[in-house]
């Protein structure tokens, strides 16, 4: 899965990252060390401060904690003036995170930093194949100005705002209900789409967001291609497992045995593991049934929540608006 591949990658570069700081900070102390006597005997004994706590928690030392404290402030005192009187700075020595806050381990008590959490959500942006989309549609720019000619319109597509800002709010593999967008070209369904990708990206959840031509076509690789193996493999793997799959634009590819029974494949098996599911199509409810099989429509029509949008062509009235 995507979000899985992202973050095992991020954490091996975390890893890296660490180890990099790690090391130059060696490189740095053993430099100390050979220009400024007495330095690495001070090292030494503030090294030993770990022990030296753990021997009286397990009460087999007569020191007490408030002594060890003193012992290191007086050290690392001692430490800094030798370092200022040659010239280097106090942390000189001191590994240089990136973040300063998880030393670039990625975690704080156990749980995610937020460093590591920026990482992930950049990431899952870019494995979702929406980046460019999400940086422009948004829940916060869907402008429902553009359906006020018609006050029936408008109120539809106020519900169908309201839909899916909740969905995507409130998503939950498992519990969140698929999602069928039926309309013509220019009403926001793929505005919204990706507005929800956003959103459920943010949460943590793994997305893909993907054109019916294109993922049918890496289907199409996967029954074809054999030397591409692991790739394809992923590829297909990754629509059936996603937490969030978006089918946008559903009735412009080719239809034919082998697409419909790939199409049905992905909405079965993702049905039966419960892994919520968006399809976007132009096609009205009516078209749609006739242009796919009854156990594709069965499926959409009798398990995924219908949202229609309606209302004239956006993307022309802002043209005209200039």
């Amino acid at each position: 899965m995507p979000y899985r591949e992202d973050l095992g990658k991020i954490r091996e570069s975390y890893n890296t990252k660490h180890l990099k700081a790690e090391q130059e900070a060696d490189v740095k102390r053993a430099e100390l060390w050979r220009k400024i006597d007495g330095l690495k005997e001070i090292d030494r004994k503030l090294a030993a401060t770990g022990p030296r706590l753990m021997a009286v928690a397990l009460h087999e030392s007569d020191e007490t904690v408030d002594a060890i404290h003193s012992d290191v402030d007086a050290l690392n005192e001692r430490r800094a003036l030798l370092l200022e009187a040659n010239g280097y700075p106090p942390d000189y020595s001191d590994p240089h995170y990136d973040c300063n806050i998880c030393g670039d381990s990625g975690y704080v008590n156990g749980k995610m930093c937020e460093c590591l959490r920026r990482e992930l959500i950049l990431a899952g942006y870019e494995s979702s194949g929406i980046t460019k989309l999400m940086r422009t549609q948004t829940f916060d720019n869907f402008n429902l100005d553009y359906y006020r000619a018609n006050e029936r319109v408008y109120m539809n597509m106020k519900y169908v705002f309201n839909t899916m800002k909740g969905y995507a709010e409130n998503f939950l593999p498992k519990s969140s209900p698929n999602l069928a967008l039926f309309g013509g070209t220019g009403l926001g369904k793929t505005h919204l789409s990706s507005a929800v990708a956003r959103v459920v990206i943010e949460k943590g959840w793994d997305v893909v967001y993907t054109g019916a031509i294109g993922m049918l076509s890496d289907f199409e690789l996967y029954r074809f291609d054999d030397s591409s193996g692991i790739e394809s493999g992923f590829a297909r793997e990754r629509y059936m497992n996603c937490d969030l799959l978006i089918i946008d634009d559903l009735g412009t590819e080719v239809s034919n045995q082998f697409t419909l029974s790939c199409l049905y494949n992905v909405i079965n098996t993702r049905g039966i593991f419960e892994r919520p599911t968006i399809i976007s199509t132009n096609l009205l409810q009516n078209e749609f049934m006739e242009r796919y099989n009854e156990r594709i429509t069965s499926r959409v029509i009798g398990e995924y929540l219908p949202l229609v949008f309606t209302g004239s062509d956006v993307r022309k009235q802002k043209v005209i608006k200039g």
